[in-house]
């Protein structure tokens, strides 16, 4: 099973910028996606970007749209969330996964990532005010 290790989480003040990589123990196909989700204390997993690994086409939750950018470096097997202009609620635990990619409805289908992706450890993200 592919192994992901997250890591870049850390303190950082409103409006700060932080950038979180995730490495894959093996070579991801062109036919999966990753994304990043995230988890904040007494609430539920939601997604936050995602991206398709062939085409390198991504999607954004609207509530980090032009402050989040995912990308992905294929010859590392690595996806990276670069994340600006950080807000107090975006602190969260934030978790890499990596699945097929099956159609533009799956990044909000949570339980189906849970069923069938491959999840990292999670990276603690904390922005004070």
């Amino acid at each position: 099973q592919v192994q992901l290790v997250e890591a870049g989480g850390g303190l950082v003040q409103a409006g700060g910028s932080l950038r979180l990589s995730c490495a894959a123990s093996e070579r991801t196909p062109t036919w999966y996606c990753m994304a990043w989700f995230r988890q904040a204390p007494g609430k539920g997993r939601e997604f936050v970007a995602g991206i398709r690994w062939g085409s390198g086409s991504s999607t954004y939750a609207d509530s980090v749209k032009g402050r989040f950018t995912i990308s992905r470096d294929d010859a590392l097997n690595t996806v990276y969330l670069q994340m600006n202009n950080l807000k107090p609620e975006d602190t969260a635990v934030y978790y890499c996964a990596s699945r097929p990619y099956i159609g533009p409805g799956i990044w909000n289908e949570l339980r189906t990532w849970y069923e069938v992706a491959n999840w990292g450890q999670g990276t603690q993200v904390t922005v004070s005010s």
